[in-house]
């Protein structure tokens, strides 16, 4: 390292020369002797703490940063679900906007600018959020890398996510319903997948991802999903046990007897070729088989995910607490209670009874329903017509 005076037109200036941390020769030019021996004592500095590849940190672009993030962390560890939809956010919001801006112009006041100008753009708050939330990750990796010092992301505040609707959990009564809809018709498959979402509270990723080993003595474990027509983690990365209620053990038992009785490695719902769905056979399933079959037993607007509020609401009539309860969902405790909280204050001051007791009840119960003609009006005859999802969650009484 050294510092050498040189005459120029415009006057005189200071050279700074070194080796970096490949041994390569480089050099800085100043035009104060005061901030060359400033620069050579803080290469000195780096050098000496082996940091000396700082000096080079946030010359890169996003948009190449991006790449190596790309490359390095989220192929090797994000699932394909979650990698079309970076990719998507990355190609039509961030690249755009930042990705030629280098890692060290990216202030906090650039990225509020950002935020601005998608807000502008007419682009929603959940992808903003998103958006936002994939930019600041990247960014930490930037950080952890020694790209940058710093998180300019870290500093600005996102849209606050919103639930778009509040949580409505179909009573058993409604459960059964609809499965005794798709036993008239035969559609074993599908009576039993209902019943493992509803009265085992799995997101249908992971109930697709489920084996026959998965199915044990008193609980069910929940330790994958099927994602694109793969089997991968959990969504939350975590392995959970799910408790076997005795009316879903006799289904899951009727389910294998009909399938051949196949051994503990074969998926208890196997796709056309026998693994896992893909996305297209999902949403098939859910366009052709469960929303006709919902809307036939009067229910509108209701998703496969949605039956998974069921399980988690029988649990809340039992008395079970928040935190036992987000055990066996799979969530925080915190997240249980800001989506529950009006079903958990429901059922505070009311009898408590056993999610067995409350599904053999429904079972037991002789509710007469008329289904329609292809293509006509579903009508139930005990409301005189369409019942709305609402009406279905008051009390017996009240109806």
């Amino acid at each position: 390292m050294s510092i050498e005076r040189l005459e120029r037109k415009g006057g005189v200036v200071w050279r700074v020369r070194w080796r970096d941390e490949h041994g390569r020769n480089r050099s800085k030019v100043l035009g104060r002797k005061r901030d060359a021996e400033a620069f050579d004592a803080e290469v000195r500095r780096l050098k000496r703490t082996r940091e000396l590849g700082q000096l080079d940190a946030g010359k890169q672009t996003l948009a190449e940063f991006g790449q190596d993030w790309w490359t390095l962390h989220a192929e090797p560890q994000l699932a394909k679900v979650t990698l079309e939809l970076y990719a998507m956010l990355w190609d039509v919001h961030i690249l755009p906007r930042l990705g030629e801006l280098k890692l060290r112009d990216l202030t906090a006041e650039e990225i509020q600018r950002f935020r601005v100008d998608l807000e502008a753009a007419g682009v929603g708050p959940v992808s903003i959020r998103k958006a936002l939330t994939l930019l600041h990750g990247i960014l930490q990796r930037a950080v952890e890398w020694g790209r940058i010092p710093v998180n300019p992301a870290a500093a600005i505040r996102k849209p606050k996510a919103k639930r778009t609707r509040t949580v409505q959990p179909l009573p058993p009564v409604v459960v059964e319903r609809i499965r005794r809809y798709l036993l008239e018709r035969r559609r074993m498959r599908d009576t039993t997948l209902v019943s493992v979402l509803a009265y085992a509270g799995l997101r249908p990723g992971e109930a697709l991802a489920l084996s026959w080993a998965h199915i044990r003595e008193h609980t069910i474990l929940v330790e994958r999903a099927a994602s694109l027509g793969e089997i991968a983690p959990t969504k939350t990365g975590q392995t959970r046990t799910v408790r076997l209620l005795q009316p879903l053990a006799k289904d899951l038992a009727e389910w294998r007897l009909a399938s051949g009785r196949p051994d503990d490695s074969a998926l208890i719902f196997p796709g056309l070729d026998g693994g896992p769905w893909t996305r297209e056979q999902y949403q098939n399933w859910r366009k052709r088989i469960y929303v006709p079959t919902t809307k036939a037993c009067g229910v509108d607007n209701s998703r496969p995910y949605d039956l998974r509020h069921s399980f988690i609401s029988l649990l809340i009539h039992e008395g079970l607490s928040v935190v036992e309860v987000a055990r066996q969902a799979g969530h925080s405790p915190e997240m249980t209670l800001s989506t529950y909280a009006h079903v958990f204050d429901e059922h505070s001051l009311g009898e408590h009874k056993t999610a067995e007791d409350q599904i053999r009840a429904a079972r037991s119960e002789d509710v007469p329903v008329l289904y329609p003609r292809e293509g006509a009006d579903p009508q139930i005859p005990s409301r005189g017509g369409r019942i709305r999802t609402a009406d279905l969650l008051l009390p017996k009484q009240a109806r």
